[in-house]
């Protein structure tokens, strides 16, 4: 036989059935509550997000500044390096004709920068120092090296071919710098070819009297 419901038991639905809907309330502002901390962080995640963006920026408008900075020293380098390059070649051709007259050589005549094209290649001598039978090759740099010299070497080697106005004559070589590397002041010489030095403001050949140069 079924029990009968009393008032008493329904009353205890109704407290069981608020105590369940406080319950379930507590939860659902906990869960809210998560998640407006959870929407906080992730405003807080953006902000620092959008401040690390910010910075990325600037580091690339720093890079983009650097490269100019590096563009324009390069820039400025080798405009100095073309000026130091006249300076020294302005410094040992008016020298040249009275040093290689006093080694015996009656040269005359200096022209910078003698250029010739022969098919395909190109041969540039930084001073031709010459006479009707005698030319000297210069090669000058503002700090020579060993490289340099037996650069010049494989010049003087094809001379003639690029220049034959000086086929019958005796070809000699040699090179200068305001600032010599250890060993190419001696490379040089002991390969046949006359070395210009500075000497206070003016310049010298550093070969000794008894140098028997190179001819070709």
């Amino acid at each position: 036989m079924t029990q009968a419901v009393t008032i008493d038991d329904i009353w205890k639905l109704f407290q069981e059935t608020d105590r369940q809907f406080k319950e379930t309330d507590r939860q659902f502002k906990e869960t809210n509550q998560q998640f407006k901390e959870i929407a906080l962080r992730f405003r807080e995640t953006d902000l620092k997000f959008q401040e690390t963006d910010r910075e990325f920026k600037e580091i690339a408008l720093g890079f983009k500044e650097t490269e100019r900075v590096v563009k324009e020293v390069s820039r400025q380098i080798g405009q100095l390096g073309s000026r130091w390059g006249e300076f020294v070649e302005g410094m040992i051709a008016p020298a040249c004709i009275d040093m290689f007259t006093q080694r015996g050589i009656p040269v005359d005549e200096v022209y910078p920068r003698a250029r010739k094209k022969l098919g395909g290649k190109h041969m540039e001598i930084d001073l031709l120092v010459a006479n009707t039978v005698a030319a000297v090759l210069v090669e000058v740099k503002s700090n020579l090296k060993v490289e340099d010299v037996r650069d010049h070497m494989e010049r003087l080697s094809q001379f003639k071919s690029f220049f034959p106005r000086y086929a019958d004559c005796t070809i000699y070589g040699a090179v200068a710098g305001i600032v010599i590397d250890a060993d190419a002041d001696k490379f040089a010489m002991n390969r046949g070819l006359f070395v210009i030095a500075q000497s206070g403001e003016t310049v010298h050949i550093a070969n000794d009297e008894h140098f028997v140069p190179k001819t070709w």
